[in-house]
């Protein structure tokens, strides 16, 4: 059986490791296998939980629930040592201090990327029914989901030929360049490293699997949460909802509080309209940190207000393919989108799409290899792709 997976991502501070929390809380008291994990490298998971969970395995907080806090050292030496180790040597030879080559060799948002290799590990193996993610802040949380892809194009197209040419001239290039050439070793490092974020965007791409975006009713807030459903969509990650936190609750009060009602009120009507088609829970300001599993699970048993906390997305996901009497339509789910910031092009057997500052290089199913691009227009929160079969012979 598949794991459920949530994982919940939202600009720092707007409460996203307590809504994360709460939701596994939840899911073990329904009788659920959980484990919640965090990828973000302030690691305050166990602070939510009121425990030490730091460790190379999962500690257990009550009965099928528990929490992991990725052993980074660990993971990285398993995943990176290979390479690490290939880089090191060619610092050296190049002069660098070894401590200070060391340091060098650490790639940045390592932290992120193994606890995503993590993911995978935990996704494959069966022992939970849930898993749900503590991410890190939105914009680190978009460039790691985007990772896999971009490592792709990179193998299939350059790493290849890199490492025939490597092996076929290791001994020349190295009497000539005074570095050591990477070995086999090193080449199968990177293969496996690629393989297995690979897999971690498959299985995040799923239909079990979504994102729910966290916020507070603040217009900046708002407006990086629209964006960021643009992106996931464009990434091919489906968002099953919306958790506004800290809502200040309606009743008397002093002026001050009356005005943040006032303020908050009006960015709530704007969130429900920016998100009509998604589920928007309310999490209401509470007078104390949720600190524990039983004041965890009333925060979110009070947003949830009577909803299922692990139902699955509902309708399409956000890539769909509709043939037509002449071809097909390609339809990217591109929320929020507006038609100036997109761009479309097309290089063999890839779309290249590009909405802003990201880009994905879209590998076109068999089925639409053969066709041409006829149209391209966004209208409807989607980018639509228009492709016209060609015969064989015709121009």
């Amino acid at each position: 059986m598949t794991a459920r997976i949530v994982l919940f991502t939202g600009k720092g501070g707007v409460g996203k490791t307590t809504s994360a929390a709460g939701t596994a809380t939840l899911s073990a008291r329904a009788g659920q296998r959980t484990l919640v994990l965090s990828t973000d490298a302030a690691h305050s998971l166990g602070d939510a939980f009121g425990l030490a969970v730091v460790g190379p395995e999962p500690v257990e907080v009550e009965r099928d629930l528990w929490v992991h806090q990725v052993d980074v050292q660990r993971r990285f030496e398993r995943s990176w040592g290979e390479i690490q180790g290939y880089l090191v040597s060619v610092l050296d030879a190049a002069g660098v201090d070894p401590i200070t080559a060391e340091e060098l060799t650490v790639i940045p948002g390592a932290e992120e990327v193994l606890a995503l290799l993590e993911l995978r590990n935990h996704a494959v193996s069966g022992a939970w029914d849930v898993i749900v993610v503590d991410c890190a802040p939105t914009a680190e949380t978009l460039r790691l989901l985007a990772l896999p892809e971009a490592l792709g194009w990179y193998m299939t197209r350059v790493f290849g030929v890199q490492r025939r040419v490597v092996r076929a001239l290791r001994p020349v290039l190295t009497r000539a360049a005074g570095v050591p050439m990477p070995e086999d070793s090193v080449f199968e490092a990177v293969e496996r490293l690629h393989r297995d974020l690979e897999e971690v965007q498959q299985i995040l791409s799923e239909k079990g699997s979504t994102v729910r975006l966290v916020l507070t009713p603040e217009s900046v807030v708002v407006a990086e949460a629209r964006r960021s459903l643009t992106t996931l969509s464009l990434y091919g990650y489906r968002v099953d909802g919306v958790i506004a936190n800290r809502v200040f609750p309606e009743g008397e009060g002093d002026a001050w509080r009356e005005g943040w009602v006032t303020s908050q009120a009006a960015v709530l009507a704007e969130v429900r309209q920016s998100f009509a088609d998604l589920p928007i829970w309310r999490s209401d300001y509470r007078p104390g940190e949720p600190v524990g599993t039983d004041a965890l699970a009333a925060l979110a048993e009070a947003a949830y207000a009577g909803d299922d906390p692990l139902a699955a997305s509902r309708g399409e996901g956000p890539m769909t393919i509709t043939r037509t009497g002449t071809g097909a339509v390609l339809r990217i789910a591109l929320p929020f989108a507006q038609k100036q910031d997109v761009d479309l092009a097309r290089h063999g057997d890839e779309l290249v799409v590009t909405v802003g500052s990201y880009r994905r290089l879209l590998a076109l199913p068999a089925a639409l290899r053969r066709h041409t691009v006829a149209a391209a227009r966004v209208e409807d929160g989607a980018l639509q792709v228009r492709f016209r079969f060609e015969q064989e012979g015709q121009a």
